[in-house]
């Protein structure tokens, strides 16, 4: 994973320079830089109205207490649309603002849910084979109070 992703880093700029090379002699320079300034002013304001709506939607989620799992994912890949904004490219700046889309981070999301187990703390159980629960399938240990004891 770490050699990806040093990979990664390696060739992104390198991408990003091949495109800006790419589109400035298509357009022009003049237009090329008008496309990253601007770029990067539309996913500011993207940026702060689907902050702002998140914010909202955590506040909503931690008041009726809910689980705001979904809601925390949202903040953290606009975080990362924030990181791409940042960085100048236009390969960036197409995932920042595909970040920045709902539907996008929802796919992500569900992507990533199906293969996340959440377990409460609380004492809460789930029952078995509901919600997509492991406990009660083979090769699950399900202890009760009595068989845990802390060091």
């Amino acid at each position: 994973m770490a050699r990806y992703f040093a990979l990664g880093l390696i060739l992104l700029p390198i991408v990003e320079i091949a495109i800006f090379i790419k589109v400035g002699q298509t357009i022009g320079l003049l237009p090329t830089l008008a496309l990253v300034i601007g770029a990067a002013l539309l996913g500011g304001l993207l940026l702060r109205q689907q902050g702002l709506s998140v914010l909202g939607q955590l506040r909503n989620n931690v008041g009726r207490g809910q689980m705001p799992g979904r809601t925390i994912a949202d903040a953290m890949m606009i975080g990362v649309a924030a990181l791409f904004l940042v960085l100048p490219g236009f390969l960036s700046d197409v995932v920042a603002l595909a970040l920045l889309l709902p539907p996008v981070r929802g796919w992500i999301y569900g992507a990533l849910a199906s293969r996340v187990t959440v377990v409460d703390s609380a004492g809460f159980r789930h029952a078995p084979g509901r919600d997509g629960s492991r406990l009660g399938r083979e090769g699950t240990i399900d202890l009760d109070e009595d068989d845990y004891r802390p060091r």
